[in-house]
């Protein structure tokens, strides 16, 4: 039978071709009929795997036959659904596929005029977006301590950044959001911007004032782009703070697998309905060509469609249980000796308008603790496993849909285990470090990555050029760029995160702990404008 675009699936598979002998997985037996909370494109994976097609196609293990053995009894029937792009009735055929179809539910969702499901996580949105502005002769603006993604994206798309400093907690040592006036002020002496990429919420739970970032972005013609990551639960309660897209941004990235459900690695890019060149819909689906995979996870992009199904069933209930269970917890811990949780009273205060109520983070230095010492040791004594550490801050991480009331009992008990352990350094330890140390900015990115280089240790880099990227990671911010110099402070302060044991990632060679610089020959090429970032924030 010749097979021609567009001809329904039933063509293809005869009933008597799909008379199998062997009983059907359960996970494959049941596909919803379509209702408002369905899931298009992974109910279309799952009735492909269901009909046992022939599969002539990668990927090699045939759906499961030829896995090996220790991957097919760790993850069984679901490597039936780990199919391929450009099968018929998936992702191929009709006036809209499923996968179109699933993602403009989830366009609806959010409230986006079109939506782009990602499968190499939210970097992958950032990287497509410089490259979509790589076609611009003008400046962008960037929140300082943007995701490192966003900085390598600076270097794909050859752009030239102007920085703009967030406001920060000097007793905490964290970087928070940007200020309207501080984003205002930059955009005036940055008069040939096209576009400003600013963080909300960050890692730590602070959302920024979307709505007047947005405002002061259109007034002088220039896009807005929100790395709402950590955010992509916001839409669903009013008891959370405002969207990036219903607050008016124009572009906005989201890590939906951060906590809403879908599988590590999955993410979306939102386009608001006001977005313009150069980050319009055909710009950016370009961009999108040059960093997207062509072999996309099956199982990514249906963990995506499930996610948004979920979402739009039940997601106002999920995040209302949510944050009614999480304030339980956090009057727990804040009942542990010593400790405190971050929450309303960041409000008002180093450009944050309001706090995401699911983020706990735990200060441990009231207790006179050192964060590291106490992450270490609730690992040793409870197993239990944080999202972010620094020398002051824990970042416990919950997701809306897990029972947080037991996870959170569970943690109260590890925390008390430690506090009350003699043998735990961490009651011993106080120390202290200056965290969000940043280099100083002489260079755009770009010319910096690609420009004549040495290969030094860290140890010895104060007042050298990076060609590189080094971040403590998490929360992943960049702490030195391409194109910064390092000061002593900053190589103290990676040197020391080093010794600690906290993972320092980015372009760098992490094995030797050298890392490239400028050829002292090429030093002065390239440099930006004195206008790229204010002398008091250097």
């Amino acid at each position: 039978m010749a097979v021609t675009p567009g001809m329904p699936t039933s063509a293809l598979c005869p009933a008597a071709l799909i008379e199998l002998d062997e009983p059907r997985p359960a996970l494959l037996r049941a596909v919803p009929e379509p209702s408002v909370s369905e899931a298009p494109y992974l109910e279309a994976v799952q009735r492909y795997a269901g009909r046992r097609p022939g599969r002539f196609h990668v990927p090699g293990h045939g759906g499961g036959a030829g896995a090996p053995t220790a991957l097919g009894e760790a993850l069984g029937s679901a490597l039936a659904l780990d199919v391929p792009s450009c099968i018929e009735g998936i992702d191929l055929g009709g006036h809209e596929t499923p996968l179109q179809r699933a993602e403009r539910l989830a366009a609806a969702t959010w409230g986006a005029s079109r939506t782009w499901f990602l499968v190499n996580g939210a970097s992958e949105a950032s990287h497509a977006l410089c490259l979509a502005l790589g076609q611009c002769e003008g400046s962008v603006v960037v929140q300082r301590n943007a995701h490192a993604s966003t900085i390598h994206g600076l270097v794909l798309g050859g752009l030239r950044p102007v920085f703009v400093m967030p406001g920060m907690d000097d007793d905490l040592g964290v970087a928070h959001c940007v200020q309207a006036a501080e984003l205002a002020a930059t955009l005036d002496r940055t008069p040939d911007a096209t576009a400003a990429f600013v963080v909300s919420p960050t890692y730590f739970g602070a959302a920024a004032d979307v709505r007047a970032l947005a405002d002061i972005c259109h007034e002088r013609g220039v896009s807005l782009i929100v790395d709402e990551a950590w955010g992509a639960h916001f839409r669903f309660h009013d008891d959370l703070p405002q969207d990036a897209l219903g607050a008016g941004a124009d572009i906005v990235i989201s890590g939906t697998h951060k906590l809403i459900g879908s599988l590590t690695q999955s993410a979306m890019l939102h386009l608001g309905h006001g977005a313009r060149a150069p980050l319009d819909e055909a710009a950016v689906s370009r961009a999108l060509c040059l960093v997207r995979t062509t072999s996309p996870s099956s199982l990514l992009l249906g963990s995506l469609d499930a996610a948004r199904a979920r979402m739009d069933a039940e997601g106002a209930q999920l995040a209302g249980r949510a944050v009614a269970e999480m304030r339980v917890v956090k009057r727990e811990i804040r009942a542990v000796s010593g400790l405190n949780v971050l929450g309303d009273e960041q409000v008002g205060l180093h450009g944050v308008a309001a706090y995401d109520p699911l983020r706990l983070a735990i200060d441990v230095g009231a207790a006179g603790l050192d964060g590291h010492a106490v992450a270490r040791d609730l690992l040793r004594i409870a197993d239990i496993n944080l999202e972010l550490v620094t020398s002051r801050v824990l970042i416990a991480h919950f997701g809306i849909g897990q029972p947080l009331a037991a996870a959170g009992r569970r943690l109260v008990k590890a925390l008390q285990a430690v506090l009350h352990d003699p043998d735990a350094p961490a009651a011993q330890s106080a120390s202290r470090l200056t965290a969000s140390c940043f280099g100083d900015p002489v260079m755009a990115p770009r010319d910096a990555f690609f420009a004549a280089q040495d290969t030094i240790a860290l140890s010895d880099a104060a007042g050298r050029i990076s060609a590189d990227s080094i971040a403590v990671y998490p929360p992943g911010i960049a702490n030195v760029l391409p194109g910064e110099r390092f000061t002593p402070a900053l190589v103290a302060y990676l040197l020391q995160m080093r010794q600690r044991g906290c993972p320092l990632r980015g372009t760098w060679d992490e094995q030797t702990a050298t890392v490239r610089v400028v050829a002292d020959a090429d030093a002065d090429a390239g440099k930006l404008s004195s206008t790229t970032m204010p002398k008091d924030a250097r």
